[in-house]
């Protein structure tokens, strides 16, 4: 279900009206430790996988993982990708289905990738349960692990409860805009005692809005030329206080405003997923919804 959120302490384009027309609807997931099943929306719960189907794995030569003893390439077996996330349509209908899909499923392998990623390599599905459940070949319970990973990279099961907020850019203003602001956000940030990043811009895991970049963006084009959409993202930072943690998650002693609240520590620990992502990064997923099959790229910062 729908989290409760806190108010928004402001009109964000009546105090910055240079913003206007730069909100954009997102989907907030909000993973929280739990039991997910396989008929689940969730982040690193079980996936409805076709027990007629091969588990994807990485056979990349490149894949490592730090620290490892000694310090070299993993293999030469195989290793088994892991579920990052399973999005069924009639929970997120938000999310960009091609047309006969409802199942959105990522894994990736959860080792280190050479090159410019230098990060998991994920591979994406798009599913029909009605095809997986009707085809008799019945559904896959027990899919292969990895016999090596890397743990910043392998998620908890956890479920998620898709939230519809308004959020406004972080990185993705337009060019010189951030700068031209900045005496307006100093502003906004004496005003409320909380600046404009904690209040109008998200950096969770989430679906649709702005990709919740901590680096300068790095938008992907497709291969017809147009540069693709952002489809979710999955971050390591997932709010603990503020505008954006949920009211029933909030320390019922707080004498602050509610977008100012932190978490009961009794709930604490089970926000997020559990993955660091290379230091508190994330993890960005983009397609094409106007080529066939509805492509996708990714891109991945810390």
């Amino acid at each position: 279900m729908a989290r409760r959120l806190p108010p928004s302490p402001c009109d964000v384009e009546e105090l910055i009206p240079e913003l206007a027309g730069l909100a954009r609807e997102t989907t907030l997931l909000y993973p929280r430790s739990g039991a997910p099943g396989m008929y689940d929306s969730s982040i690193g719960g079980p996936l409805l996988w076709p027990a007629g189907e091969s588990w994807p794995m990485c056979s990349e030569p490149d894949h490592w993982k730090p620290l490892r003893k000694p310090v070299d390439v993993v293999g030469p077996e195989p290793v088994a990708m892991v579920p990052v996330a399973q999005l069924y349509a009639r929970d997120v209908p938000e999310l960009l289905f091609p047309p006969g899909r409802d199942v959105l499923q990522i894994l990736w392998c959860p080792l280190i990738h050479e090159g410019d990623v230098s990060a998991a390599r994920p591979e994406l599905y798009w599913r029909s349960e009605h095809e997986i459940t009707a085809a008799g070949a019945g559904i896959l319970t027990e899919p292969p692990r990895p016999y090596e990973y890397e743990e910043e990279f392998v998620p908890r099961p956890s479920t998620v409860s898709p939230t519809k907020a308004v959020e406004y850019p972080n990185w993705d203003m337009p060019a010189g805009l951030s700068q031209t602001l900045e005496g307006r956000f100093e502003a906004f940030e004496e005003r409320l005692g909380s600046s404009y990043w904690d209040v109008a811009t998200t950096i969770q895991s989430k679906v649709g809005g702005y990709p919740g970049w901590t680096q300068p963006p790095n938008w992907p084009d497709c291969a017809c030329g147009r540069r693709m959409e952002h489809l979710l993202s999955i971050t390591a930072t997932e709010p603990g206080y503020g505008r954006w943690l949920p009211l029933d998650e909030h320390r019922a002693d707080s004498q602050e405003p509610s977008w100012r609240t932190e978490a009961d520590p009794a709930v604490f620990d089970a926000i997020g997923h559990g993955m660091d992502m290379g230091g508190l990064g994330g993890m960005y997923f983009f397609v094409c919804p106007t080529c066939p099959g509805m492509p996708f790229s990714y891109r991945y910062d810390c």
